[in-house]
């Protein structure tokens, strides 16, 4: 769903982003803070309207990371600029990055004040295209190892001492399903803070505006509604 068109003479909104890669950095909150610090300096600067602030600690190549998902769904419900201290802040995915500006979603850095959707454009196709070359670079590289003899790949002989923990994947599952919940519950109070709504309506409004589903889908059922506000209750 392509972002609205901003309007001449509406407040400009914009939703911050933030992303660290690692637990420690994101515990600390100094990673986090430097970049909230920048991006809410730039937005005055600019004088737009800071709506919305997610944040992920995980790596820049995940796009399926929760923070970097809500945020994608703000810009689209309200037409807003995303904006990160870093491109890569946002994505390390240059592909993505291209797709974001074509689905029509602006996107600013705070360390890159002068640039425009234009220069974004260029910047991810530049981003592409060295990643092309290196993944070119990298082949000859191998093709050239392998020319002169060089064993590439196979059994090095590692093993792992223990098979997968299927006690600490099932957690693992719960955990993210907790975090969805708790960050689709937003949506489900705003929708339903002017007047009580059914869940059947709910799931109408959340499916109508392209809200994701907690596994991942585009259609809400009541079932799903009632599941997510249940979650997240328990959770608290």
């Amino acid at each position: 769903m392509p972002a609205e068109r901003h309007r001449a003479g509406a407040p400009r909104y914009a939703v911050g982003l933030y992303r660290v890669s690692t637990a420690e950095q994101g515990q600390s909150g100094l990673g986090l803070e430097a970049q909230q610090a920048a991006v809410r300096a730039f937005c005055a600067g600019q004088g737009w309207v800071l709506v919305a602030e997610h944040s992920d600690i995980a790596s820049g190549k995940d796009d399926r990371r929760p923070g970097f998902q809500a945020a994608l769904v703000r810009c689209r419900q309200l037409g807003a600029v995303l904006v990160a201290a870093r491109l890569d802040r946002i994505t390390r995915r240059a592909h993505t990055l291209s797709q974001l500006l074509e689905d029509g979603i602006s996107i600013r850095a705070a360390d890159m004040p002068g640039a425009d959707d234009l220069m974004m454009r260029v910047y991810a196709a530049m981003a592409q295209k060295e990643r092309e070359l290196i993944s070119e670079r990298t082949r000859a590289a191998l093709a050239a190892a392998k020319a002169r003899g060089r064993v590439l790949g196979g059994d090095r002989g590692y093993r792992p001492a223990a098979g997968p923990d299927a006690a600490a994947a099932a957690q693992a599952r719960r955990e993210a399903a907790e975090r969805a919940a708790h960050r689709l519950v937003l949506e489900v109070e705003a929708m339903a803070s002017d007047r009580p709504r059914s869940h059947a309506e709910l799931a109408r409004l959340l499916t109508a505006r392209g809200v994701p589903a907690p596994r991942g889908g585009a259609i809400w059922t009541h079932t799903t509604v009632a599941r997510v506000k249940a979650l997240a209750a328990t959770a608290d």
